[in-house]
């Protein structure tokens, strides 16, 4: 291929060079931050746009309650100026007061014209609760005829002082206020039991009568009540102090008869003008965006993006040189595991460093990927065969899908599963990631359990299995690893010994360590056999059926677990007499011993 040819087929493409990635990842970068300031800023603008409406909101509130109050004990608007202007001062807005048909009352800023929205109308007799739009309330402050005089005023404070002697005496909570009109009024706790016996105990009839200023009142509202309900033909009804009707066309005549007889008591409505201080000022909170200033804020922009691509370039140029030139030294024929030479101490040094070592250990790994592939393709072949023939048959009609023909298919899967998972195993174990979870073992109770979980599978091969132990020795070690060692011994024990063999689990302790041996009167293993037991795959029958033996990966995880725990493993075997496995472990770890 001509030199040309070649680069060009070598060439890194655009969207997969380092280059762009970090040429990209810097323009991302600068245009989330400019972003992050955009929305930061909007943010940040907002709330204090609401905070400052909230500000707004408030104040209106408060020269609102002001004037309706002011409205409530006045009967006219003269001298409202002082009160406007003092609200004007303390707001920081423009406050206008005028009649209905816009005269001006009282105006903070009375050269400036009148806004074109009325913001709300001043009329006692007409009010809305806080939180509520229904204006068809009457303001409490509204006194009117109902105002105590002095002496009624003392003789019903009288009450309330030997009233709430009496409270104390019984130990009631009661909270006493008083109204508007002078009334004292008590709140005896939060149960209703309790109020009704502390009444009785302590009688409020002298606050509950009217006095003789509050009967005049009455008696006119009654009269004035009984006038609206006989214009629409309903019963008469008796109203007191706390102005409450039994029905809804009653209530209405309660409110109408209040408002005619409190009208000659407040101000007449009027309308509320606020706006800001100064109509010629307009206050701007917040982002200008004017032609100049989106000028302005896109230059900025332009200019940090400008900046960011220069500096990516040039750090990148850096960067990429020295590893396009490991990138071709590194390439060549992938059979020789090219080195290439370290001549920094830098990055990219440790990185052709790195490379060098990976090359060593890439053709060690290629030369046992190929043993261990061959063996897995081994192993995988018999079930995936089987499963494939039987499907096949299944297919073509010659085997029905019954118990038999399922049955065959999970044994063939649980062969599978079982070969991935001794797989996992020692994948977990080769990497250094093995969890262990120790903690004291006795070795007597794991023996058992192993026997127990065996001992199915040993009567159905006619095999006796016995355990015996001497006293009862306790490791430091995590038992379900321990259990799984001892059981791939004990299974292949089993599946090696003949009908009427016997198998043994034994175990001896010593003062630092525990031996535990798996004896079987098997057939034995040959001498020159030996030393490949443990080995990935090995198995004594070289036919590789499964009926006598397994996946040849059992002894293989025996070894390697008990490698974890610190131990060792043995075999001793006589071919036609049977086979001892001998399983040493520590009876503390070396980490505890140090300590």
């Amino acid at each position: 291929m001509p030199r040309s040819r070649r680069a060009d087929a070598e060439r890194v493409p655009p969207h997969r060079s380092l280059l762009v990635r970090l040429l990209a990842t810097s323009v991302l970068i600068a245009v989330c931050a400019i972003a992050a300031t955009a929305w930061l800023t909007v943010r940040t603008t907002t709330g204090a746009i609401r905070q400052e409406q909230g500000r707004i909101l408030a104040d209106d509130t408060q020269v609102y309650d002001a004037l309706v109050g002011r409205a409530a004990t006045h009967r006219t608007w003269s001298q409202v100026e002082s009160l406007v202007g003092e609200l004007a001062s303390r707001t920081g807005r423009r406050i206008a007061l005028t009649t209905r048909d816009r005269r001006t009352i009282a105006d903070s800023d009375p050269k400036a014209p009148l806004p074109d929205r009325v913001s709300a109308v001043v009329d006692p007799l007409r009010v809305a609760p806080a939180g509520s739009t229904d204006t068809d309330h009457i303001d409490p402050r509204v006194i009117g005829p109902y105002r105590l005089t002095a002496d009624g005023r003392a003789e019903l404070r009288s009450a309330a002082d030997r009233l709430q002697a009496c409270l104390n005496r019984y130990g009631a909570p009661a909270k006493r206020t008083y109204q508007p009109s002078g009334r004292p009024v008590f709140r005896i706790g939060n149960d209703d039991a309790v109020g009704y016996k502390i009444v009785v105990l302590c009688p409020t009839v002298k606050l509950d009568t009217p006095t003789e200023t509050e009967r005049k009142a009455l008696g006119r509202l009654n009269a004035l009540v009984s006038k609206c309900l006989r214009d629409r033909h309903e019963p008469p009804v008796g109203v007191g102090l706390d102005f409450i009707a039994t029905t809804p066309t009653a209530q209405d005549c309660v409110d109408t008869a209040r408002r005619e007889q409190l009208a000659p008591y407040v101000a007449p409505p009027a309308l509320l003008f606020i706006g800001d201080a100064q109509a010629s000022t307009v206050a701007s909170v917040g982002l200008d965006l004017s032609p100049a200033n989106t000028t302005r804020i896109a230059g900025v922009t332009g200019l940090v993006l400008v900046l960011t691509v220069c500096m990516t370039v040039l750090v990148g140029l850096r960067l990429v040189r020295p590893l396009r030139a490991l990138t071709a030294a590194a390439r060549g024929p992938g059979d020789r595991h090219a080195r290439v030479p370290v001549t920094t101490n830098e990055e990219i040094g440790r990185l052709a460093s790195a490379f060098n070592d990976l090359s060593a250990r890439r053709e060690h790994a290629e030369e046992q990927r190929k043993a261990m592939v061959s063996d897995i393709a081994h192993e995988l072949r018999s079930p995936l065969n089987n499963i494939r023939v039987w499907l096949e048959a299944a297919e073509d009609g010659v085997a029905e899908p019954d118990d038999r023909f399922t049955t065959s298919l999970l044994e063939e899967a649980l062969q599978l599963q079982h070969l991935i998972d001794d797989l996992q195993d020692l994948a977990a174990a080769d990497a250094g990631v093995l969890g262990l979870h120790r903690e004291d073992v006795f070795v007597r109770d794991l023996l058992h359990q192993v026997a127990t979980a065996h001992r199915a599978a040993a009567d159905s091969a006619g095999v006796t299995l016995t355990v015996r132990t001497e006293d009862d020795p306790k490791l430091y070690a995590d038992p379900v690893r321990i259990r799984q060692v001892i059981g791939n011994l004990v299974s292949n024990a089993v599946r090696h010994t003949a009908a009427r063999g016997s198998v043994e689990l034994r175990a001896v302790g010593a003062e630092s360590e525990v031996s535990i041996e798996v004896r079987d009167t098997g057939h034995g293993i040959e001498p020159e056999e030996l030393p490949y037991v443990f080995d990935r795959f090995w198995r004594a029958e070289k036919s590789r059926n499964r009926s006598t033996g397994g996946s040849g990966l059992g002894l293989a995880i025996v070894r390697q677990l008990t490698h974890a725990h610190d131990g060792t493993v043995t075999v001793h075997s006589t071919p036609g007499a049977g086979t001892v496995f001998g399983v040493t472990l520590p009876v503390v770890r070396a980490d505890r011993q140090t300590s």
